[in-house]
């Protein structure tokens, strides 16, 4: 048998959603098909498994029961997949969806508390009853076809099925116009930003506005890469229920056990606390927060017990500075540095924001400053630039670079070569001046632009003309001319010659 192959996988996974399209939007049902999918996984795995058991003990059944327990998910034998496929043309498939999950989630404790409790497939946003247990019917014939069949007997390693789900995720951004913000990094923006931090084996990692996971688990696969260990740690926290509950599905699929995510609001009530209630400190710190978010909280801000607003309050329809502030409190005092995706106003907004931005470079935590292509990012066309700090500088520069020309056109969406990260990888490295694309500029020149930020004050991006020979134009305006002439006398003689004048 031919190993099954990561795009086979996908081509199978994307052809689940048939079942929803033209009947729900995207946004609605790509909660309920990743969801089907983790459930699918780990139901194939207890099947493989036990199995597998089985088969080495044939003769002891209660050994074979002991082991399963000892599983990574326990599965109850009701909530399996395979229990809900044979019942799937009974009425009722969203209320038995409904308590097989909830069933999973009580057999795994910890591990997958509250997990699907935003997630309903009992729901009306699925239709009556009558549609809505044929949509469901659908959806699990859909995944019992051999297609995908998730054993891992079958499909081999895991990252083959956190890569479907990964690849759903970024099909459903792709779909989802503005909302996709919320819960999916671009993929070649998250593996820059994992390469500027440039994770270490035994690092903390945290992502304060996570979405689906992908960018911390960016940084945990470079981990792995470099050391072939899983040494680190992952922490994140996610407002919107529905996208924490993809983010914790995702980093199991992916099998990053040791991990960390919260759901909650993280300027409102950060839950990433000490044992005395302070704010936990990470190596790494990466976020794509949402663009100039309104009623961020800045009605709390000025009593933050934790006193990330002391350098300037936000204003109160703008909350990029908000997760800025909060990201720059949660680093390290040694080795922290972190990585923001923000608009270009960030860079150069006057008032409370100005002040904000002189603090932190007169702290020198400003490390440098990458302006990114149009384009980039679901759901919006502006450009974006991410912010590298540090907590620790060899000196009192800023490298800026202007890599917004540098890019593959789509339709759609743009998307950064790996030529194009590599180049600004390795202008980041070297911190020197690089003609048309990058600035190392000193704190001096700086403070002259009024700790102004905007990338084109330091990175001269404008091309020169070529000098234009009067001389040769007009020369060859004569040589026209005459040409022009020529052509005017032969045709007066052809006309002549046909009677016309």
């Amino acid at each position: 048998m031919n190993p099954i192959t990561q795009q086979e996988i996908n081509k199978a996974a994307w052809g689940a959603c048939d079942t929803f399209r033209g009947v729900v939007d995207p946004s609605i049902y790509k909660d309920y098909v990743l969801t089907m999918l983790f459930l699918k996984y780990v139901s194939d795995v207890w099947q493989d498994h036990r199995t597998r058991y089985q088969a080495e003990y044939p003769d002891a059944p209660e050994l074979v029961d002991a082991m399963m327990q000892e599983e990574a998910f326990v599965l109850p034998a009701n909530a399996s997949f395979d229990a809900l496929h044979k019942r799937r043309f009974e009425a009722g498939n969203g209320e038995r969806i409904d308590k097989a999950l909830h069933a999973v989630e009580e057999a795994n404790g910890a591990k997958l508390k509250d997990v699907f409790q935003d997630i309903s497939f009992n729901s009306n946003k699925l239709g009556d009853e009558e549609q809505k247990n044929d949509i469901l019917r659908h959806l699990l014939e859909d995944f019992a076809k051999p297609a995908l069949d998730l054993r891992p007997s079958r499909v081999g390693a895991l990252d083959i099925i956190g890569g479907a789900y990964e690849y759903l995720i970024s099909r459903f951004a792709a779909s989802a116009g503005k909302k996709a913000g919320e819960f999916y990094t671009p993929a070649e923006v998250s593996e820059l930003m994992a390469r500027v931090v440039d994770p270490q084996e035994g690092d903390d990692i945290c992502d304060p506005t996570c979405g689906s996971a992908s960018l911390l688990m960016k940084c945990g696969r470079l981990v792995r890469e470099r050391s072939g260990t899983r040494r680190y740690a992952l922490f994140g926290q996610e407002a919107i229920g529905s996208t924490w509950a993809l983010a914790k599905m995702n980093l199991f699929l992916h099998g990053e056990e040791n991990h960390q995510v919260e759901w909650g609001d993280t300027i409102r009530n950060p839950k990433l606390r000490t044992s005395d209630d302070m704010l936990r400190h990470f190596d790494i710190v990466v976020a794509n927060p949402p663009f100039s978010l309104e009623k961020w909280g800045v009605e709390t801000a000025e009593n933050d017990k934790f006193a990330r607003f002391r350098r300037g309050t936000p204003p109160k329809t703008k909350g990029d500075y908000a997760f800025i502030l909060h990201m720059i409190e949660t680093l390290k005092p040694g080795n922290g540095r972190m990585a923001v995706v923000v608009p270009h106003g960030v860079l150069f907004r006057g008032s409370t924001e100005g002040k904000i931005r002189q603090k932190l470079i007169e702290e020198n935590l400003l490390d440098a400053v990458i302006g990114l292509p149009e384009k980039l990012f679901f759901g919006t066309g502006i450009p974006a630039a991410v912010l590298i700090f540090r907590k620790r500088k060899a000196d009192d520069s800023v490298l800026f670079i202007d890599a917004s020309r540098e890019f593959v056109a789509g339709t759609n969406q743009n998307v950064l070569s790996e030529e194009n990260l590599v180049k600004i990888e390795q202008t980041f490295r070297a911190r020197e001046t690089v003609d048309k694309y990058a600035y190392r500029a000193t704190k001096a020149e700086i403070v002259e632009n009024d700790f102004n930020l905007n990338i084109p004050r330091y990175v001269d991006t404008f091309e020169e003309e070529a000098e234009i020979d009067l001389m040769a134009v007009r020369k060859e305006r004569d040589q026209l001319q005459a040409e022009m002439d020529g052509l005017e006398t032969r045709m007066q003689g052809y006309l002549r010659e046909l009677g016309w004048t």
